[in-house]
């Protein structure tokens, strides 16, 4: 024998409606002897018309309209499913409710009062009708017969939440099953009765509550909770958009994820279950083939170390210290009876091991009347300053963990707070039972969501971590990035588990927003038809004020201006992936805030293309030091553009037509020079002398320049080609004597001794930088573990696509930690 329990968007509609009877008929097959029991809700949002129609009644308000609206909507539903014939009986009965519920309204109009009795009474209302409308409905298909619970559930008389006598309702309940052998019974939830006759309500979630009261009365083999979700998840799915369907929760489990904030079912409910161990079952009403949620006294292992995070959002915390505390017995109890009495709620609480401070945790509402009742009760000792003014905190939230296994499995508090640290939400307070089956964090209201994303990510390792990136810059690097991770999204999510989403784009025109993420299908399109011009101090305020989980700024520009923010964004806790190398080499003060900064609020600082484009350079010679070895000597040739000229500069070609030539091919900037002073080189041996351990700054690398001066002081480009062409034997000399010697031109840095250079040389055979060609880039990496052979990185140096490529391996390192 079953009960089902519908809730109020289950009997919400005619649709809703029909698909109830279609449930009730398949489960009429199923069952043996005895006739499911359903337990209904008011229809969804009747509860809070009849409160809102009682308070308004109450402060003189005319009370009509929306009772009218409340009677046409029973009426409707009636006249859409009950056959004409059958029609009229069900209309009159409710009718005389609707008159019965108005002439109690105008009694609370007229006295200006409504007192928790009457409130209960009013409120009854919703349950009585939605659940004498749909046994009416159902009487057309089996033998249906409506019951009003106040007849046998019975309670105390403290109205709004009735305190039940279990042993006169069970016995109630089971004569009346009794009488009724082989019909199906339709109760109204949520309403009890007091000795006296009186209408009383079970208080929230008291329609549950009638389910399992009955249950534990009729010795049920199951309760189903229908609702319209699709059984309990791993967290509230309106904010972690990830979350899933739980398939089992044991009672434990279900109690504690339900009082932290999952609203599918309200713990008290469940005790009359969890003693007599039946099964709680969560279904959606409008996905019944859906399996939903078993709750039960034991689950089948599981290799979660936790099943949910739950929340209460808007909470304040009160913190009561002083030395008067310290070794004094009895505070505490003092304390929390004084708050029972005053009945406020605790709803978390959380003292120091000196003993010196407590901190609870209360609804807003609650804030103000517990500072005066401790204020009150604690007089003496404030005034002796034993005690410190109670400080509250408001705006604050709770984010739980929840999971039986978490006591068998170590390091949950660790993935917790570092999910939590890593994306810079700061936690007020913890507790923690000592059954170890939740541990509670107070947190910012304000990071609630993006608490609840990144726990989650962390914890269900099965899922995708999501990424959300802001990009800046839209230029060769940037659409070459946006295509490679289009066009690796499927790979990136079944072997690194990874989803980027890009919450922001900007070029220099304008910017486009998108929680959701940002198609990279047209992403070109949705930035055009955008209204929003770039701004770049705007776009950085927008990304904090997202405050979404995992957070990554990508800046793919060459320009000074986003680097004015490098520190602004690392203290908001966001990562930086940068192939914009201006940060890295401007002064080494700058340099060492950018790392520290990261270092500091936990968060990432890639730049690997700031050297090598995509060659892993940086992180070689990070892998390098990290592991204990020691550079010697650190040799390279680090610009694409130069490899490119001294590896065509030979044979008949002149200097001039090389030059051209590379500009030609798109690897020099628009004025040769940028690339020929060498200063591009610079900021790469730079950064690479910085990385190895060496404050230098740009002054500190010496440069020898290849080009003549005449050159170096051109007026412009062409004037530049012009001494180009004038100084062919300054050129010619240098390469005929290189060939001459049987060795090749090549343009090398150098960083030996803490000492940087940049020098033209003649190079051998037998030199492993002899052999390059093309635009290709080389390092080799003198250690102590590699000396007699060095260690050689060598391939492309130069492109959007290898660029990209870096900035998207980069990218994924962030996801990875």
């Amino acid at each position: 024998m079953k009960i089902l329990k519908f809730g109020g968007t289950s009997v919400g509609s005619v649709q809703s409606i029909q698909t109830l009877l279609n449930i009730l008929k398949d489960e009429i097959k199923l069952a043996a002897d005895d006739q499911p029991v359903v337990v209904l809700s008011a229809m969804s949002g009747v509860t809070n018309l009849l409160i809102s129609m009682a308070e308004e009644a109450a402060i003189g308000n005319d009370f009509t309209t929306p009772l009218a609206e409340l009677e046409k909507r029973h009426f409707d539903i009636v006249k859409s499913l009950l056959q004409i014939q059958k029609q009229n009986p069900a209309l009159t009965q409710l009718k005389i409710n609707f008159n019965q519920l108005e002439e109690l309204l105008q009694g609370i109009l007229t006295l200006r009062e409504l007192t928790p009795k009457t409130r209960d009474l009013v409120l009854s209302y919703g349950e009585r009708c939605s659940t004498l409308m749909i046994s009416k409905i159902a009487a057309q298909y089996f033998p249906a017969v409506f019951v009003d619970a106040s007849a046998v559930i019975k309670t105390d008389s403290s109205f709004g939440q009735a305190k039940v006598n279990t042993a006169l309702t069970e016995q109630l309940i089971r004569g009346l099953h009794q009488e009724n052998k082989g019909k199906m019974l339709f109760v109204t939830g949520f309403i009890a009765g007091n000795n006296e006759g009186q209408i009383t309500t079970l208080g929230r979630g008291g329609s549950d509550y009638t389910a399992a009261i009955f249950g534990a009365a009729l010795n049920a083999s199951e309760i189903q909770i229908w609702t319209d979700v699709n059984g309990m998840m791993t967290a509230d799915p309106r904010m972690v958009k990830k979350a899933f369907s739980l398939t089992e929760l044991t009672y434990t489990e279900a109690m504690e994820l339900s009082y932290f904030g999952a609203k599918v079912i309200y713990p008290p409910t469940m005790i009359p279950a969890f003693l007599k161990k039946i099964p709680i079952v969560i279904k959606n009403t409008f996905e019944p083939e859906f399996e939903g949620t078993i709750i039960q006294h034991d689950c089948k292992p599981s290799n979660l170390a936790i099943k949910g995070i739950s929340s209460i959002n808007n909470i304040s915390i009160l913190n009561v210290e002083g030395s008067g505390m310290v070794g004094k017995s009895g505070f505490s109890g003092r304390l929390f009876s004084l708050l029972a009495r005053e009945q406020i709620n605790v709803i978390l609480i959380t003292q120091s091991s000196s003993e010196h401070s407590i901190t609870f945790a209360v609804q807003p509402g609650d804030t103000e009347r517990a500072r005066q009742v401790i204020a009150q009760e604690f007089e003496l000792e404030l005034l002796a300053k034993k005690l410190e003014d109670v400080q509250i905190e408001k705006n604050l939230a709770i984010l739980a963990v929840v999971g039986e296994n978490m006591k068998e499995t170590p390091g949950v508090s660790g993935k917790l707070f570092h999910s939590l640290g890593r994306n810079g939400v700061n936690v007020r307070a913890i507790a923690q039972g000592s059954s170890e089956y939740n541990i509670s964090v107070i947190i910012s209201s304000h990071d609630l969501a993006k608490a609840l994303n990144a726990v989650h990510d962390a914890f269900f390792v099965q899922l995708t971590k999501t990424l959300h990136a802001f990009c800046l810059g839209t230029g060769n690097i940037g659409k070459t990035l946006f295509k490679q991770l289009n066009g690796h999204a499927q790979f990136l999510h079944d072997n690194n588990g990874i989803q980027v989403k890009i919450a922001g784009i900007s070029n220099t025109r304008k910017m486009v927003f998108n929680t959701d993420g940002i198609s990279l299908d047209n992403w070109e399109e949705t930035l055009d038809q955008s209204h929003e011009k770039a701004d770049l101090p705007a776009f950085i305020a927008k990304m904090k004020s997202m405050n979404l989980p995992n957070c990554v700024f990508i800046d793919n520009t060459a320009s000074p201006k986003p680097i004015e923010f490098y520190e602004e964004v690392f203290k908001s806790t966001i990562s930086i992936v940068t192939c914009n190398k201006i940060g890295n080499s401007a002064s080494y003060n700058q340099y060492k805030t950018f790392r520290d900064t990261a270092r500091e609020h936990g968060v990432d600082f890639f730049y690997e293309t700031n050297v090598g484009a995509g060659l892993p350079i940086i992180r070689t010679l990070k892998d390098l030091m990290n592991s204990g070895d020691r550079v010697q000597k650190i040799e390279a040739i680090l610009s694409g553009t130069i490899s490119f000229l001294f590896n065509n500069f030979k044979g008949d070609a002149n200097f001039h037509d090389t030059v051209k030539l590379a500009q030609e091919k798109g690897y020099t900037e628009p004025d040769p020079r940028d690339d020929l002073r060498g200063t591009d080189f610079m900021r790469k041996m730079l950064i690479l002398a910085r990385d190895a351990g060496y404050a230098l700054e740009t002054a500190d690398v010496s440069i020898q320049s290849m080009l003549p001066q005449a050159s170096l002081d051109a007026k412009s480009v062409d004037d530049f080609y012009e001494t180009l062409k004038a100084e062919d034997a300054y050129f010619a000399d240098i390469k005929n004597r290189a060939e001459a010697e049987g060795k090749v031109l090549r343009y090398i840095g150098k960083l030996e001794n803490g000492k940087a250079s940049i020098t033209l040389e003649m190079v051998d055979e037998n030199h492993p930088f002899s052999m390059l060609s093309g635009s290709d880039k080389i390092i080799s990496f003198t250690t102590d573990r590699y000396k007699e052979r060095p260690l050689v990185v060598k391939g492309p140096g130069a492109g959007a696509e290898v660029t990209a490529a870096g900035v998207f391996a980069d990218l994924i390192n962030v996801g990875a930690n």
